[in-house]
């Protein structure tokens, strides 16, 4: 059996989906922030696959620079939940308000 691009695509597209539906539905930040994550891998793992079945190497360089960047928003999105947590003993959604000033 040959794994072609639309393996790839078909994964990466039931990935998203489930990292929307987690948004969506999920009412507790670390759940939605996995969730997010997930989204974005998916987002990954199909620009990876266009770059290997395009035989051309700036999807992937792009994908480095996305994981890249996304490191630094993991530390600052679980800063944030953090934050929240030590404030107000949950880290559910509906709490993002006290945050205001």
């Amino acid at each position: 059996m040959h794994v072609g691009l639309e393996h790839y695509l078909t994964v990466s597209f039931l990935l998203f989906g489930l990292g929307l539906l987690g948004v969506i539905m999920r009412r507790n930040l670390l759940v939605i922030y996995m969730s997010l994550e997930l989204m974005l891998n998916a987002a990954n793992l199909a620009l990876v696959s266009f770059s290997r079945f395009n035989n051309n190497l700036n999807g992937q360089i792009l994908v480095f620079f996305i994981i890249t960047v996304a490191a630094a928003e993991v530390a600052v999105g679980l800063a944030l939940i953090v934050a929240l947590y030590r404030k107000r003993q949950s880290a559910h959604v509906e709490d993002l308000t006290s945050m205001k000033l």
